[in-house]
């Protein structure tokens, strides 16, 4: 976790986000959601997430979206990584659906 949140604050993410699921959804313990100021910036932030992971012992991680670079989702089986371009994440808006996904299961709980 410390590994992602230092690669993309040191490559200058904007708006870094990381939600806890541990206990909560068996999707991943962590889901961070970043934005890029571009696609290029979207597509090198992924970039240096992705070698973060590996020199930390990460293997089976998958890439999707860098071709458009608009929304690249980073799956480390337990982490979860989303990087958006502003207005794709202000469209799809994952951190207020997670929080009220949340604040719902704990009601119920």
């Amino acid at each position: 976790m410390k590994t992602i949140n230092a690669c993309l604050d040191d490559n200058k993410a904007e708006d870094i986000v990381s939600i806890d699921l541990a206990g909560k959804s068996g999707i991943a313990d962590y889901i961070v959601i970043a934005n890029g100021r571009s696609a290029r910036q979207v597509a090198a932030l992924s970039d240096y997430v992705v070698k973060g992971l590996k020199a930390i012992g990460h293997k089976d991680i998958t890439v999707q979206g860098l071709a458009q670079a608009d929304w690249v989702l980073i799956d480390a089986n337990d982490i979860i990584v989303h990087i958006f371009r502003p207005e794709v994440r202000s469209f799809y808006n994952l951190d207020k659906m997670w929080d009220a996904n949340l604040e719902a299961q704990d009601l119920v709980n």
